[in-house]
């Protein structure tokens, strides 16, 4: 199944999210997701052999700069994790691919580069403008 979704691309002149087209983004998000757990779990396994106490204070603080940063990063990675889950739960319950906001659908074209989409470009852009004004009050 995953070697005929390999050479398939979802095309706008087939009928939108049909299921052909769920199960390409389907194994799109778990392919995603392994990819986040194989780099989460390389770096625990580095971080856990670092665990070095180093003599000189310059290099235990650089060590520690170092581990704070790949800490942070796989935090993003977590909350990423929980954003794919939540996509393959809408493709599941069949909301995949439609804007929250208006329930248009995404276009292909955005799902392809962010599968994890849930608002269409022009939803996003009015949502980014909004929080633009808040900051900036």
């Amino acid at each position: 199944m995953l070697e005929k979704l390999k050479s398939y691309r979802p095309s706008e002149k087939e009928p939108f999210m049909n299921e052909r087209q769920r199960e390409y983004f389907r194994a799109k998000l778990l392919a995603w997701k392994d990819e986040i757990l194989r780099e989460a779990k390389t770096t625990l396994q580095q971080l856990q052999e670092e665990n070095v106490n180093h003599p000189d204070l310059a290099d235990r603080a650089s060590s520690e700069t170092d581990r704070a940063i790949e800490l942070r990063a796989r935090d993003r990675q977590r909350k990423l994790i929980s954003k794919i889950d939540a996509a393959i739960q809408r493709i599941e319950d069949n909301t995949y691919g439609y804007c929250e906001e208006t329930g248009e659908p995404i276009s292909l074209k955005r799902l392809e580069a962010r599968p994890i989409a849930t608002l269409s470009v022009e939803a996003q852009e009015r949502h980014e403008k909004r929080e633009k004004v808040y900051r900036d009050e």
